[in-house]
């Protein structure tokens, strides 16, 4: 069986972290998001990939190469992003017999990957979760064991049961992919979906977990997910002075100086530099190639490869983009005083994250002055720069 992986978004909600890495190869503990979907169903027995690339698709080509841990892998590209079927539609011409659909900017939990895959051998599948707010999604019925139907956004759901955008489709669905444009003006899979309901048995399969990772907050829960799920392992150089507690990964070339206190989960990479006297804790990514130095706190924060926060400052609940600098005395805060859920500027809008702890969004090549305060939910675009000592309550 095939596995077309959907990655060719450009990500807007996810900006300003995707104006030049395509949303699927933002970095999600050690290996780009859509990698964690791509090991889940080359470890179920897929016989081949197939990307589906089109924003920074160089990236994505660059990354899996011709060949996956052994697993052919094909690209197809859609240049213009017109909906889940017309990007499965790009990928026809590699399609024979059966085929699995999953999203690029969606995590799975490994084994349910396993159980689509193996209901599919079947017939027809469909992944499915419990949701808190059903109305969000395309909402699935099934009666007797199979899928009845599905129901986009309904105001009044009938069950609590959505679609998460993984999927087993026979080999007659090849030519179903032309469907019209929906109302939103895209070509849906889920189009294609009512087809395959109509004239197969399409099994439901649960999943145990799932995370749809559209905007910074998610990229944030994705890595606290997937750095929780790492064990201990020290291979670079650490100093007899440092103190790392817990499930902390620090990879050959990284460097971890005397008087760090890191409490894992935490993942240190490659050629990342720790300290003297910083602290580490919570889910912490430090990318490739960043500077932590003395005097600095990261708490629960991603911090992308290259980027430094170099002298007595805190990042608590952030997301931090590639190449960034933290002047020195940067501080961001993480906690509304009114103990409200923060929110942060998603296309525009100002949209609540759903998390108490929430602190800023730097996008790449961001800069600050020394002793800048960052607000709760401020987005710094890509370049942006702070002067010294200012506060900054908006996004810059």
């Amino acid at each position: 069986m095939q596995a077309v992986l959907l990655a060719a978004g450009e990500g807007t909600r996810m900006r300003p972290l995707t104006v030049s890495t395509p949303k699927p190869m933002l970095p999600v503990a050690d290996r780009p998001l859509v990698a964690h979907t791509a090991d889940a169903v080359v470890d179920a027995g897929i016989d081949e990939l197939v990307l589906v690339v089109g924003y920074e698709a160089e990236d994505v080509r660059a990354y899996f190469g011709s060949e996956y841990r052994g697993v052919p892998v094909e690209y197809a590209v859609q240049d213009e992003q017109l909906g889940t079927a017309h990007a499965v539609d790009c990928a026809r011409e590699h399609l024979e017999g059966p085929f699995a659909v999953l999203n690029g900017d969606d995590l799975y939990d490994a084994p349910s990957v396993a159980a689509l895959l193996d209901a599919g051998r079947d017939g027809p599948a469909i992944c499915t979760y419990h949701a808190d707010n059903p109305e969000n999604y395309g909402v699935v019925q099934v009666a007797d064991g199979a899928v009845t139907d599905i129901v986009e956004k309904p105001t009044d759901p009938a069950t609590n049961l959505v679609n998460v955008g993984a999927y087993v489709f026979p080999a007659a669905a090849r030519d179903w992919l032309d469907v019209p444009k929906s109302e939103r003006g895209e070509h849906e899979i889920t189009d294609v979906l009512a087809r395959v309901i109509d004239e197969h048995r399409v099994e439901p399969v649960t999943v145990d977990r799932w995370l749809g990772c559209g905007r910074p907050w998610e990229l944030l829960e994705a890595n606290e997910w997937k750095l929780g799920e790492l064990d201990r392992r020290i291979e670079g150089e650490v100093h007899e002075s440092a103190d790392l507690r817990g499930d902390v990964v620090v990879e050959t070339g990284a460097s971890v100086d005397a008087g760090v206190v890191v409490e894992g989960p935490a993942l240190v990479r490659e050629g990342a530099d720790l300290g003297p006297n910083a602290y580490v804790r919570g889910a912490t990514l430090l990318g490739a190639d960043t500077h932590v130095g003395n005097g600095t706190e990261i708490k629960n924060s991603v911090v992308m490869a290259g980027s430094a926060v170099p002298h007595l400052s805190y990042v608590g609940d952030s997301v931090v983009g590639t190449d960034v600098n933290f002047g020195a005395g940067t501080k961001v805060a993480n906690l509304r005083h009114d103990a409200a859920d923060v929110k942060l500027t998603v296309k525009g809008d100002r949209v609540s994250t759903g998390r108490r702890k929430f602190g800023v969004v730097a996008g790449p090549g961001a800069k600050t002055g020394i002793n800048t305060s960052l607000n709760p939910g401020v987005c710094l675009s890509a370049g942006a720069r702070t002067e010294p000592g200012e506060s900054v309550t908006r996004d810059r």
